[in-house]
């Protein structure tokens, strides 16, 4: 997998005129995007199949949290449209997962990937909906579940990352929203996520890939911040 591909960006706007204003500026080096509820929402589903018919990856954030044939309905719309992941909430239960990779058997792009943790919450979030376990515990918990159910891969906070590699194995992937840019990259240095980290510690950690938002996005010059990102996660893995 090439570097590029790893770092998947974004589009996390309001409108279709920003979102293809950014992909349209970062050119060819942008390779993978993400397009969430927000933006589908919007624009509905043109931008996305644009991106694929210039051979990007699309990452749908779709979170599917829904009763299993409605689950399964939504995967095969988002293989149809040429998306390489589609999100389901684990919290869920291993049958709409399970739902969830069956549908996608039909798409030999698409993976699967289970989100553990929404990514904002606290260990005070848990138990206000009456969860005793911790973060930690519960990302784990989750990501077994996950793994069980034949999904491809997990999301989870860029903190999670070693302990789900050592818990997953070498094969499943770990995608890491919340990772956050040194100053002088951005003009964003906030982050709703409450467990961030640096690029470059999240793909140490074991990470497949980064998510990266509003900090390249929103940046002065987010072709640079690209190029300036993938040369430092490129030289994480050349040969020493």
């Amino acid at each position: 997998m090439s570097t590029a591909r790893r770092i998947i960006i974004a589009l996390d706007f309001d409108n279709l005129h920003d979102a293809e204003a950014i992909v349209d500026r970062l050119g060819d080096a942008g390779q993978s995007y993400k397009v969430g509820l927000e933006l589908l929402t919007v624009a509905g589903p043109a931008l996305a199949a644009r991106l694929v018919g210039e051979g990007k990856d699309v990452f749908l954030d779709l979170k599917l949290f829904e009763i299993p044939t409605s689950v399964a309905g939504a995967v095969r719309a988002a293989g149809r449209l040429g998306a390489t992941m589609v999100t389901v909430h684990a919290m869920g239960g291993s049958t709409i997962m399970e739902a969830a990779v069956r549908a996608a058997a039909d798409f030999p792009q698409l993976r699967v990937i289970a989100l553990t943790v929404v990514t904002s919450l606290t260990d005070t979030d848990l138990a206000a909906i009456g969860l005793s376990a911790t973060i930690d515990e519960q990302v784990i918990r989750l990501a077994q579940l996950a793994k069980r159910a034949g999904c491809h891969g997990v999301v989870a906070s860029p903190q999670d990352a070693a302990s789900l590699r050592a818990e997953l194995g070498p094969n499943m992937l770990i995608v890491t929203p919340g990772v956050m840019l040194r100053p002088e990259l951005t003009a964003v240095t906030t982050t709703e996520h409450t467990r961030p980290a640096d690029p470059a510690a999240a793909i140490r950690a074991g990470a497949t890939h980064i998510v990266i938002g509003r900090p390249l996005t929103r940046a002065p010059d987010p072709a640079a911040v690209l190029a300036q990102l993938e040369d430092e996660l490129s030289r994480l893995q050349a040969p020493s």
